[in-house]
């Protein structure tokens, strides 16, 4: 099997997000789209030029195969995904209220992700990439994906994969004790790990960036990029750190997939062996590109577009004719 640049394995659900800002009391048609955080990472790489395989339990049902066909039709690699009659795909209606004010609701207990297990992870899939990418929603689905994702990182370690993490804390699916102690363990395996400052806040106990660095990596092995929204990111690698300025968005128009976006970023960077400065400053961009967009994969940019977003002229831009 030739070498990739990214593994990732997760749950994808269908998502269903109205073209309206009002409550789904009120709303009555439901675009189709797709939504979940390492299938938005996969894509967001694939645009970027990059190769990767994205694996997951579907249901075998329609949502499930118009999931798979989404994926790979964005140029992932999609073969290692099993199907199962035994549980549905998970679904998941976004609500909009204004730019800032979105509510997210899940139908996904007992999915057919919830029930991927270690034995399904093909060794050779994830031996054979150069970066092993999870978050913590995963192990959150059931103690099954839990283990698979333990699984994936074992894999990951003994053939000197770098692992990326990004915590994505989702206090909805498991207890707040559960979460702190199976983020943490991961946090500790993580070469690459990507919080917010409310998973670093939640993870260590501090509040500030540099001090939520020190506390997830004492002796400086890892390379840490803590998010801060729009004032930009912080980052700490090796004998390097400091802060990146955001990029200014005119409108957010979605915010949600923007820390996936900056994910795939971060990952295409340090793929490229970039200074981690210029990095960040990419992922930054990314991901304000991202919330200009609705939708969690629509405005996930191509390598082009980052630099056409990032020149210094953007803002003279005419129209192209």
């Amino acid at each position: 099997m030739s070498q990739i640049d990214v593994f990732t394995l997760g749950e994808t659900m269908v998502l269903f997000q109205p073209d309206q800002h009002a409550p789904l009391d009120y709303v009555h048609t439901f675009p189709k789209k797709i939504g979940g955080a390492e299938s938005n990472v996969a894509i967001g790489l694939s645009r970027l030029g990059h190769t990767v395989s994205w694996f997951s339990q579907l249901g075998e049902d329609p949502f499930g195969r118009y999931i798979l066909k989404t994926i790979r039709g964005e140029g992932v690699n999609v073969s290692t995904c099993q199907f199962t009659n035994e549980a549905p795909t998970g679904l998941l209606f976004k609500e909009q209220l204004s730019a800032e004010d979105v509510n997210v609701y899940y139908y996904r207990h007992q999915s057919a992700a919830s029930f991927m297990k270690p034995e399904q992870l093909q060794e050779d899939s994830i031996a054979n990439a150069k970066v092993l990418h999870i978050t913590g929603i995963t192990p959150a689905l059931s103690e099954s994906a839990y283990a698979t994702v333990m699984k994936a990182i074992e894999i990951a370690k003994k053939n000197n994969v770098s692992v990326s993490f990004d915590p994505n804390l989702r206090l909805k699916l498991w207890s707040e004790e559960r979460a702190k102690e199976v983020l943490s363990e991961i946090v500790k395996m993580a070469d690459i790990i990507l919080p917010g400052m409310d998973e670093g806040e939640f993870l260590t106990g501090q509040t500030q960036p540099e001090a939520i660095s020190e506390a997830l990596d004492p002796h400086k092995e890892k390379t840490i990029i803590i998010k801060l929204g729009d004032e930009g990111a912080y980052y700490s690698s090796e004998n390097e750190e400091g802060y990146v300025p955001g990029y200014s968005v005119k409108q957010v128009v979605d915010p949600v997939g923007a820390g996936d976006g900056f994910a795939a970023g971060i990952i295409s960077g340090i793929l490229r062996k970039e200074p981690i400065d210029q990095v960040v400053r990419r992922a930054n961009a990314i991901g304000a590109m991202v919330v200009s967009m609705t939708g969690d994969i629509e405005g996930l940019p191509s390598d082009e577009a980052v630099k056409r977003f990032m020149s210094p002229d953007q803002e003279n831009r005419d129209v192209k004719r």
